[in-house]
C-alpha cells in the first residue's frame, strides 16, 4: 500500500471508510513525514501532534462503533495562522500577536472540526496575509518543497508548503489577491477560491473585508471538492459532476492578459497555450475573450486593500510601528493617506468590472486565464520577489467575487511548478471543479512531487 502520507485526500478517505487505514495509523504517517521534511521547509508556526492524536483516537473508534461522519473524518489538516483554532494563538507570524490566544474556533474550523477533521498545526503565513516573505520575524518563512531555495507563494505560503510536501493532505488558507491560489501556482497543487461569501470568514483576522476569501489547499481537484463541501456547510454536493467531462464545454481564454497586458514568462505562456490545446483535445470549446485590462483591475484591488487593511492595523500602524516587519509595514503605510474619493472611485469602478466579467459570461461557460506570469523565484532576492508577486491574474476575481481555481500545468526547465486558472459564474463551483478535474485528468503531470528528500 502507498505510504499514507503520500496518499490524497480521498483516497485516505475511502480507506478508512473501508477500515483498511485508521486515522491514527494516517496521523502517524504524517507526523513521520513533518519531522522528516519540516525542517527544510518551515511550513508549520505551531504543530499541535498530541491534541491532534486524541482526536485521531477518538474518529477512529467512531468509525469503528458508527462509520465515518464525512469525506474528512480523521483527516489531517493544517490551519493557517490567521484563523482561529481554538486554545492556540492565532499570531498572524507576527510579534503583534504573540500572545493571542483563540478562545474558540473561526467558523469553517468548527465546520471541518463537527465533519471530523484533525489539526496537527498552526500553518506559516506572510505577516497579517500581507508582508513577506520576510526574515525580520519570530518565524521563518516557509520555503518552496520543489526547491527550497525558491519563494512557496504566499500569503498562505505554510499552507502550500506543507501541502505540497506531503506532510498533510490539505489546508487552510486565505485569498484577498490570490493567496490561496499563488501558493498553489507557486507549489504545483490545487487552490479553490470559492464565491465570495460562501465559506464563512468569522474567526479569520480580516486584511480586506470586501476582498477576503478562505479557501482550502489539496493535492487534487476530488479533494478541493470534498473540503468544500464541509467548508460550505454541506449546501450541496460539489463533486457530483466531476466525472461529466469537458465535452461541449465554452470556454473563454483571456490570452490578453499574459500576452499584452503582463506579458508571462516563456515557459508560462507556452504552458497556458499546451492547456488550451489539452481543453480543446478533451472537447471543450476554446475561444477568446476579452476583459478589462489587468491594470485596471489590480488598481482597484489595491485601493480598496489599502483603505480596508488600514482600518484594521490603524492603531497598532500609529502606535506600535516598528513591531512590523518592514516590508509589512511599507505595504500597509499607504493605506493611512488614501483619500476617501479614490476609495469611492475604485468601488464606482468596480461595480463596472464585476459586469464586465458577467457580461463575458453570457458567451462561454468558463475563463481560462493565467495564475502566476512566472515561476517561482528565489526566496532570498528581494528585488525578484517584489517584481514577481504582483505579475499575477488572480486580484481580478477577488475584486469580482467570482469562484476561481488554479491548477498546475507543468514544469518549469529549472523543475519548478507551473500554472493556470479557471474561473466560472458566481456559486457555480461544481461547474469550476468540473472542469479543472477534467483538465487534471488529462494532464500528463498530474501525479508529479517535489524531489524532497526526508
Amino acid at each position: 500500500m502507498t505510504a499514507p502520507h503520500q496518499m490524497t485526500l480521498a483516497e485516505a478517505s475511502g480507506l478508512i471508510a473501508a477500515r483498511r487505514l485508521s486515522p491514527v495509523e494516517l496521523l502517524a504517517d504524517c507526523a513521520a513525514r513533518i519531522a522528516a521534511v519540516e525542517p527544510q521547509v518551515n511550513a508549520f508556526i505551531r504543530q499541535t501532534l498530541p491534541e491532534a492524536e486524541a482526536a485521531a483516537r477518538e474518529a477512529e473508534a467512531e468509525i469503528a462503533k458508527n462509520g465515518p461522519r464525512s469525506a474528512l473524518h480523521g483527516i489531517p489538516i493544517g490551519i493557517k495562522d490567521i484563523i482561529d483554532l481554538a486554545g492556540h494563538p492565532t499570531t498572524c507570524h507576527s510579534r503583534l500577536r504573540l500572545d493571542h490566544v483563540a478562545t474558540e474556533d473561526a467558523a469553517v474550523v468548527g465546520l471541518l472540526r463537527k465533519a471530523g477533521a484533525v489539526f496537527p498545526g498552526k500553518l506559516a503565513t506572510h505577516e497579517f496575509a500581507i508582508g513577506g516573505p520576510a526574515f525580520d520575524l519570530p518565524f521563518p518563512p516557509a520555503r518552496n518543497p520543489w526547491n527550497t531555495a525558491h519563494h512557496p507563494g504566499g500569503s498562505s505560503s505554510g499552507s502550500g508548503a506543507a501541502v505540497a510536501a506531503r506532510m498533510l493532505p490539505a489546508a487552510l488558507g486565505t485569498d484577498t489577491g490570490g493567496s490561496v491560489r499563488h501558493p498553489a501556482s507557486h507549489c504545483g497543487i490545487v487552490g479553490l477560491k470559492a464565491t465570495y461569501g460562501l465559506v464563512p470568514r468569522e474567526g479569520v483576522f480580516p486584511l480586506a473585508f470586501s476582498l477576503d476569501h478562505v479557501g482550502p489547499l489539496t493535492r487534487t481537484v476530488r479533494d478541493a471538492a470534498l473540503m468544500l463541501n464541509v467548508m460550505s456547510g454541506g449546501r450541496e454536493d460539489y463533486s457530483r459532476d466531476l466525472g461529466l467531462g469537458l465535452k461541449g464545454l465554452r470556454i473563454g481564454f483571456v490570452r490578453h492578459f499574459h500576452e499584452t497586458d503582463m506579458p508571462a514568462d516563456a515557459e508560462m505562456a507556452a504552458a497556458l497555450e499546451e492547456g488550451a490545446r489539452l481543453l480543446a483535445a478533451e472537447g471543450a470549446i476554446v475561444t477568446d475573450v476579452t476583459l478589462p485590462r489587468l491594470s485596471e483591475f489590480a488598481a482597484v484591488n489595491r485601493t480598496v486593500l489599502y483603505a480596508e487593511s488600514s482600518a484594521v492595523h490603524e492603531e497598532w500602524l500609529t502606535t506600535r510601528p516598528d513591531e512590523y516587519a518592514n516590508v509589512t509595514r511599507r505595504r500597509l503605510l499607504p493605506g493611512l493617506f488614501l483619500p476617501a474619493v479614490d476609495y469611492m472611485h475604485a468601488a464606482r469602478r468596480r461595480t463596472q468590472l464585476i459586469a464586465a466579467i458577467e457580461a463575458a459570461f453570457q458567451d462561454v461557460d468558463v475563463l481560462l486565464t493565467a495564475s502566476s506570469m512566472d515561476p517561482a523565484c528565489r526566496i532570498d532576492d528581494t528585488e525578484a520577489v517584489e517584481r514577481t508577486y504582483p505579475r499575477q491574474a488572480r486580484t481580478p476575481f477577488n475584486v469580482s467575487g467570482h469562484p476561481a481555481i488554479t491548477v498546475m500545468s507543468g514544469l518549469s526547465s529549472g523543475g519548478l511548478p507551473l500554472s493556470l486558472q479557471f474561473v466560472t459564474p458566481a456559486f457555480t463551483e461544481a461547474l469550476l471543479l468540473r472542469v479543472a478535474h477534467g483538465f487534471e485528468r488529462a494532464a500528463p503531470w498530474k501525479d508529479r512531487a517535489p524531489p524532497l528528500d526526508g
